[in-house]
């Protein structure tokens, strides 16, 4: 009889249980009359029901990767860093295995810090492969920002071994590059390869703009991570340009 086991106990079992653990939890508990009960296997209810609407939201985030399957290796493409005024733009690239349902994957703005990092790891490990490319402060000076980017994508597929036979790209086509492109509007919230370069890209720039702030720590990088909050911007005006702010894009501050 479970009305012999304190709630406090209950309690603790469902904090230990795995997603698996959850209906075999329920099954136990939910002729348990006591209110305090039924409050821990409705809670159990509404986690496995989260669970499974996540799980129902990433095999709709792999809808392109399926409209392509007969591609061996996909692709996805996303950038960081095009409208900071200080720090490179940086490019991931992804090829994800074909069975690939990693939950969680988003748009790397539509996830926390820790959940990115979190994601990160994982994406690392099981991907099939992982470019990243960059283009730094004086090459967004030196050619602007848009070919830079295209530069840092480039490098990023570049590195990719084995190379890719389809690209998902967020929103762009890349010029010079032979592969097929799928350019996805807001690709990286539609496609799972997609969100996944997107999580690459924005902890490794997050990652760099946190060193340089242990050099430069008056810019504040490590929060602002080099765009133009306030008190990023009056720092600039305060001690003028450091060596990785883009001059092109600062001109209205200095």
């Amino acid at each position: 009889m479970t009305e012999d086991k304190k709630i406090s106990v209950i309690k603790e079992e469902l904090k230990a249980a795995s997603i698996e653990m959850l209906p075999s939890f329920m099954d136990t508990y939910q002729k348990d009359e006591r209110s305090g009960v039924q409050k821990l296997v409705s809670q159990a209810e509404k986690q496995l029901l989260k669970f499974q609407a996540e799980k129902e939201r990433i095999e709709n985030l792999r809808q392109y990767e399926k409209t392509y399957a007969q591609y061996a290796y996909i692709c996805g493409i996303d950038e960081v860093g095009r409208g900071p005024l200080a720090g490179p733009v940086v490019a991931g690239a992804v090829i994800l295995p074909k069975d690939c349902r990693i939950l969680y994957i988003n748009d790397s703005k539509k996830l926390s810090e820790k959940k990115r990092e979190e994601l990160y790891d994982i994406i690392m490990e099981q991907a099939v492969a992982v470019g990243i490319g960059m283009a730094g402060p004086q090459r967004i000076d030196e050619i602007n920002i848009l070919q830079a980017t295209y530069e840092a994508m480039r490098e990023a597929i570049g590195k990719l071994n084995p190379q890719p036979d389809l690209l998902l790209n967020d929103a762009v086509t890349i010029p010079q590059v032979p592969i097929k492109q799928v350019p996805i509007i807001k690709g990286d919230a539609k496609s799972i390869s997609i969100g996944a370069a997107s999580i690459i890209a924005k902890v490794t720039r997050d990652r760099l703009m946190k060193e340089y702030d242990k050099v430069m720590p008056e810019y504040g990088f490590a929060s602002n991570k080099g765009y133009g909050a306030l008190a990023h911007i009056e720092a600039l005006k305060k001690y003028g340009p450091s060596p990785i702010h883009r001059k092109s894009f600062i001109k209205n501050f200095i």
